[in-house]
């Protein structure tokens, strides 16, 4: 199962994130990760959450745009040029890396990371054959 990523377009003014978490708390979706990306008029919210289709449901139902985007979760060695490791496997391979964030839990001793790639099945390959360990929507979404 692939890890789906919520993506809400918002308008830059108090409130709409508290909105945006409010009506999400009120269906009993768990947010796991977040990212925001913003100018002074709007922003995208990304959000890893236990339910991606019923969150982006929700959030449609209540006027948001939102949708789904499939990522990947990686476990990053959490000490000096682990990320530098992991992007250079990518970049060898030629994937490119749209954007990532950093995970608000620990499901080991290593960082979790949330990537945006080009290809991800082939991302996803190529990162385990280099031993580095992709974590699966079904984990990710309980931790």
């Amino acid at each position: 199962m692939s890890v789906r990523q919520v993506s809400v377009f918002l308008e830059n003014k108090a409130g709409r994130l508290a909105e945006v978490s409010k009506l999400l708390g009120a269906a009993g979706i768990n947010i796991r990760a977040l990212s925001v990306a913003d100018t002074s008029d709007y922003g995208i919210l990304r959000l890893i959450v236990n339910d991606p289709a019923k969150a982006v449901e929700t959030l449609v139902q209540h006027g948001f745009s939102a949708s789904e985007t499939e990522v990947i979760a990686v476990e990053v060695p959490d000490k000096p040029g682990g990320l530098g490791f992991v992007l250079e496997v990518l970049e060898a391979k030629g994937i490119n890396v749209e954007y990532m964030y950093a995970f608000v839990a620990k499901a080991s001793e290593d960082a979790l990371v949330i990537f945006r790639v080009s290809e991800p099945a082939e991302a996803k390959q190529i990162l385990h054959a280099a031993g580095i360990n992709v974590i699966p929507a079904e984990k990710l979404y309980t931790l």
